[in-house]
């Protein structure tokens, strides 16, 4: 399957407690790279957010942003520290006896000692985000992705189709060099045997040898363990586009493999078209490299 790698989503949710809105967008990337940001109090969702991201999507740089907006206040709760405030009161009555400080321990004292007095949400659940607005974001979150999902496969769509129309092109290309090739050895054999007929007759040279000879320097010029691999890969390419799975790292590397057989035929198909058509198709192969990029 050619899906894209590149894509944005919003989703908004909302009920009475708080307004969520998720922003994803994706680039290109070799691996699945998700970024989460958004409100302290969700860190806790972090995890569960690459977890959703992974379930659907395969590679590229994912970030997801997050917005809360608290629609109502949340209950709040006053928790006092007695153990702690007793030895501070203690320790007080102590200096207090010394004449080292004066009068008794006020309202305002205690205000004003550091972790004697927390005031802190009365439903608080992990990290300090309630259930709700937790399961609020979530939703958001899958809805923004599964549009991701959506959008990255139109756009894959656009680039499946594109690549079908160059890959077909580069299947010419192979249809030609093989032909062009096969122009090129036989016009070599011609010229080698219009040399050898040229030869002195007294060098004495033996015929069947000197035709074996020329047999095996043509050879040297054919390319059809080449074709034959650039097929193969072609049609790996189109059962690796029609597939269900993610494909984008196999298509690179057939890219790759697609690029060594035509360096190969470059350096071994005889004549100039040839060559001007391996040039062509290197090309190609380039054009196809770049789109291949963008493919997950």
């Amino acid at each position: 399957m050619i899906r894209s790698m590149t894509g944005f989503a919003v989703a908004a949710r909302e009920d009475e407690l708080a307004r969520v809105r998720v922003t994803v967008k994706s680039v290109n990337h070799r691996f699945l790279d998700v970024v989460v940001k958004g409100p302290s109090s969700l860190a806790a969702l972090d995890t569960r957010v690459r977890a959703l991201a992974q379930q659907r999507l395969a590679r590229g740089r994912l970030d997801v942003a997050i917005g809360v907006e608290h629609l109502a206040v949340p209950a709040r709760e006053a928790a006092l520290d007695v153990a702690l405030l007793e030895k501070i009161a203690q320790a007080i009555d102590a200096v207090r006896d010394r004449g080292l400080v004066s009068g008794p321990l006020t309202p305002a004292d205690v205000l004003r000692l550091p972790q004697v007095l927390e005031v802190r949400q009365a439903d608080e659940a992990t990290d300090g985000a309630p259930d709700r607005v937790q399961a609020v974001v979530e939703a958001a979150v899958v809805e923004a992705l599964d549009a991701l999902v959506v959008m990255r496969a139109t756009e894959g769509g656009y680039l499946a189709s594109d690549l079908k129309a160059r890959l077909a092109t580069m299947a010419g290309m192979v249809d030609d060099l093989e032909r062009l090739a096969a122009d090129g050895q036989a016009a070599m054999a011609s010229r080698l045997r219009e040399r050898i007929e040229t030869l002195p007759a007294d060098l004495g040279a033996d015929p069947a040898a000197v035709a074996q000879e020329v047999v095996r320097f043509v050879a040297r010029s054919d390319i059809h363990e080449e074709v034959v691999r650039m097929r193969g890969h072609l049609e790996h390419w189109r059962a690796l586009a029609e597939g269900a799975e993610p494909c984008g790292r196999k298509l690179d590397f057939l890219v790759q493999e697609m690029n060594r057989e035509i360096n190969t035929i470059g350096s071994k198909a005889e004549g100039g078209r040839a060559a001007e058509t391996v040039i062509s198709a290197k090309a190609e192969l380039e054009r196809i490299r770049e789109q291949v990029q963008n493919v997950e």
